[in-house]
């Protein structure tokens, strides 16, 4: 019995020893760089410098490439070629675009139109207030508000085509293309190589895998809207995205008012209820959608449309609260 005991014994450490050692991974920044008219930064963790420069570059390179095909401050961007000519013709266009647009689609029956892409006349509209320091008259402004609806814009999937139901339409992704953006920059970081990684578009932020902590999960601060840099709340993430809206955010001055640059696309009118909205979901295109429905619908409205959303929640701060923190009823989950 003591020989079978010492064979045991020696077994055992044969097997330890044979074990193979977890990797070592190293972390590996970005530094801020400009794209899709705001600041970036990428966090890449993996076993190695090369992977993490390469895992890097290629997220950079589907930022760029989304906002090359869908802004409408570039003249030659796919998006700006629909806007020309989708009234006079269908458009044939190439299957990210119209994957964002069939998802605009439906966020937009989602919300009841409070999200809504073809708000671009009423965008531009109020783009004008930077310009000319007047607010739009009522006649420019019920002139816009006619050509904005997303039942005219008319998706043919099988030709993959866009069509304007009526002249003078516009599309503006603005609320849409940065999540979709980051949502492709997190797979091509996970295609390079990376055990994890954070990407962060102007405070709109996907992570996944290991943290530079070592563990699964990346601590995100929520910005104090009064401008002081203060954190009030620190969110847990895992394999998850975020995105936040508000008025505290981009907005106008005219006559001692401030206008937010989320519009109603009902009203046609800035969207000021909330001071802060901030939604947790899968996916970074979804919680960037559903971040603007909520900034229009407000707060009644917008938490009860995120809680029939699955895997979704939401954190807010109304309007002249301070620092009052509404939630739904999964959010106490990811705070820390």
């Amino acid at each position: 019995m003591a020989v079978l005991a010492i064979t045991a014994a020696s077994a055992l450490i044969i097997r330890k020893a044979a074990a193979p050692k977890p990797p070592e991974f190293t972390t590996g920044h970005s530094g801020t760089r400009m794209v899709m008219g705001t600041f970036a930064n990428i966090t890449a963790v993996a076993e190695d410098e090369k992977t993490i420069a390469e895992s890097i570059e290629a997220a950079y390179k589907q930022l760029v490439a989304v906002d090359e095909m869908m802004s409408d401050y570039k003249e030659d961007s796919e998006l700006s070629v629909v806007n020309r000519e989708a009234y006079e013709r269908p458009v044939q266009v190439s299957e990210p675009l119209f994957d964002v647009l069939q998802t605009s689609v439906a966020y937009s029956k989602l919300s009841g139109g409070a999200f809504d892409v073809t708000i671009g006349p009423v965008v531009q509209l109020w783009r004008s207030i930077d310009k000319k320091g007047t607010r739009p008259t009522d006649e420019e402004m019920a002139a816009a508000r006619a050509r904005v609806g997303y039942e005219k814009l008319i998706l043919d999937d099988e030709k993959r085509t866009v069509r304007f139901a009526e002249p003078g339409m516009l599309l503006d992704l603005g609320a849409i293309a940065k999540g979709y953006g980051i949502d492709r920059a997190i797979e091509a970081m996970q295609a390079a190589g990376a055990a994890g990684g954070l990407v962060d578009v102007g405070g709109d932020i996907r992570c996944f895998g290991i943290s530079p902590k070592m563990t699964r999960v990346w601590r995100i601060g929520l910005d104090n809207p009064d401008g002081s840099g203060d954190i009030p709340m620190v969110l847990n993430l895992s394999d998850t995205a975020i995105a936040t809206s508000g008025d505290y955010r981009r907005f106008v001055m005219l006559d001692d008012q401030r206008y937010s640059h989320i519009i109603d696309p009902a009203a046609g009118s800035s969207a000021n209820g909330l001071t802060s909205v901030t939604i947790i979901a899968s996916r970074a295109v979804e919680a960037d959608a559903l971040a603007t429905a909520v900034s229009v619908l407000g707060q009644k409205k917008g938490l009860e449309l995120v809680e029939s959303v699955g895997n979704t929640e939401a954190v807010i701060i109304p309007g002249g609260s301070g620092l009052e923190f509404i939630k739904t009823s999964g959010a106490d989950a990811f705070i820390d």
